[in-house]
């Protein structure tokens, strides 16, 4: 396993298995880190999940579970004990001492009910001891049903509980008797109020029969139903200072929870919440759409930050990749960059020409160079690095004397040191990519060191190229047809022999034939 993660995503429950489901598919690095203490488990079946009604819930959570690993996610059982906010994300601590680093926070960690303590009840919690008639009231339909008050919501509830059934009663419990028009209104739904605390549930053959209350009196049901407070588990959010916040419901406070935007986001940057953790209220198909919702909310602020740091890499290496040493860099990395055979636009286009004097622009590892001087050329070959010029004339050397006499190796930027106008027979710039602006003032100068009667020949890689897979570099200010090039010069001083796009094919990094094309212009100076 990793210790660096786009996104850890705190809790295993609907939402946050949601969340990771998202993040995975955006192919996103997520280690989900949960133990399994999803709020609905003591229930059999999770109600009001489209298309998945009556679902268990570790069925669902098994499934959940396996379309996030099936998508590269990682998930191990465990607890979050802390998380640290540093400059590059988050530090991420688990119980057992491992610490993993993570670029963002999904937290889905849930709530817990808080149960009135009456003796018996938590025992039967999500069996016939139930707490929301949207998520068990078709389950409990037709039976006798005891809304057990906790706080003024309680006659909301009963009258909730009512729908699904004829045989309702208010058990007041502890709270003060409803007033008479709350009683007038239980009335003419026909629900029962009962008064007098109740002390404990009577269970046989596991199964709940009733109440017992204060007085020694039984009274028979099939159901409690009862309100809970429920209270975030926001242990991990409280060590990044996030602090639970109050939820209140009719004039009753119901529980806590974590605020945020309707995409999960908190006041801390990079944290995200989702599920009952974010909303007391939600439902399992509500908590796994949270989640789904967070994933995406927080792939696009990964994406945001990752044009960020690519927009910084590239507008640095556009700044630095084509100055001498980023140039000494790449030929020190390997023992040749080129394939050593001269540029075949050349070969097409200077083969026929006489001899004369030739300027070689970026002359490299000097294959376009001794290619010339072995036809008679008096090359002046130029170049921003030392190591390609070296390389070159040792490659001229090897060639014979002859060929070396004709070259001389010039070390210069011709930006900052342009050629002399009016000096050569032919200057060939083959693949001379710089930013819109240098290049364009570069050209112009080469188009003034051409003498009367002598041909500019520039090549380069078309901008079709972007699209191939041959991969060219991409940096599409720096790509230019010819037509561009040509437009830049005075047809009344030069003569556009051609400019046009020519194809190529090479072999791609994967090992496969491409078709890449060399924007080619061949212009002749008028004499």
């Amino acid at each position: 396993m990793d210790d660096t993660y786009d996104v850890v995503v705190v809790g295993d429950g609907a939402a946050g298995l949601g969340g990771a489901l998202t993040l995975a598919r955006a192919r996103r690095s997520v280690l989900v880190v949960g133990a399994g203490e999803q709020r609905n488990r003591p229930a059999g079946h999770v109600h009001n999940y489209l298309a998945r009604e009556g679902t268990p819930p570790l069925e669902l959570v098994a499934a959940g579970r396996e379309e996030v690993l099936g998508y590269g996610g990682q998930i191990v059982a465990g607890h979050v004990t802390a998380a640290e906010r540093r400059d590059d994300g988050f530090l991420v601590k688990l119980d057992g001492g491992r610490e993993v680093r993570a670029r963002r926070l999904l937290v889905a960690t849930g709530l817990v009910d808080e149960l009135p303590d009456v003796p018996g009840l938590a025992e039967r919690w999500g069996r016939d001891v139930l707490h929301c008639p949207y998520c068990h009231g078709w389950e409990a339909r037709d039976r006798r049903i005891g809304v057990l008050a906790t706080g003024p919501l309680a006659l909301h509830q009963a009258h909730l509980w009512r729908q699904l059934s004829e045989d309702v009663l208010f058990l007041s419990h502890r709270s003060p008797a409803p007033n008479d028009e709350d009683t007038e209104r239980l009335a003419a739904r026909g629900i029962t109020v009962v008064e007098g605390e109740v002390t404990g549930i009577q269970v046989s053959d596991d199964a709940l029969t009733g109440v017992r209350l204060a007085t020694g009196e039984v009274v028979a049901l099939d159901v409690v139903a009862v309100g809970t407070r429920m209270n975030a588990r926001a242990e991990v959010l409280e060590s990044l200072g996030l602090k639970p916040v109050e939820v209140e419901i009719q004039g009753q406070v119901v529980g806590t929870q974590i605020a945020a935007d309707p995409s999960g986001k908190t006041e801390v940057p990079g944290v995200w919440v989702a599920g009952n953790v974010a909303d007391v209220q939600a439902q399992v198909i509500v908590s796994a759409a949270a989640g789904l919702k967070a994933g995406a909310a927080i792939n696009a602020d990964l994406v945001a930050e990752d044009t960020r740091n690519a927009l910084a890499t590239y507008q640095e290496q556009v700044r630095t990749m084509f100055e001498e040493a980023g140039w000494e860099e790449r030929y020190q990395a390997r023992p040749a960059i080129w394939s050593g055979s001269p540029n075949p636009q050349l070969v097409a286009e200077a083969a026929a020409l006489t001899p004369g004097r030739a300027l070689d622009v970026g002359c490299g590892e000097g294959a376009d160079t001794v290619w010339l001087a072995e036809r008679g050329w008096q090359v002046t070959a130029v170049d921003i690095s030392r190591t390609a010029l070296r390389r070159a004339a040792a490659h001229a050397e090897a060639a014979g004397s002859p060929v070396a006499g004709r070259i001389e190796w010039t070390h210069a930027d011709l930006r900052e040191r342009p050629p002399a106008e009016g000096a050569y027979d032919l200057v060939s710039s083959n693949f001379m990519h710089l930013p819109g602006k240098p290049r364009r003032e570069l050209f112009a100068r080469l188009a003034a060191a051409v003498a009367p009667g002598g041909t500019l020949l520039i090549v380069g890689h078309h901008p079709s190229d972007l699209r191939t897979s041959a991969h060219r570099m991409h940096f599409p200010d720096m790509m230019y047809t010819a037509e561009e090039v040509a437009s830049a010069l005075d047809p009344a001083t030069w003569e556009i022999v051609s400019a046009d796009t020519r194809p190529r094919t090479v072999v791609d990094p994967e090992g496969r034939e491409t078709t890449i094309h060399d924007a080619v212009l061949v212009a002749r100076r008028r004499a």
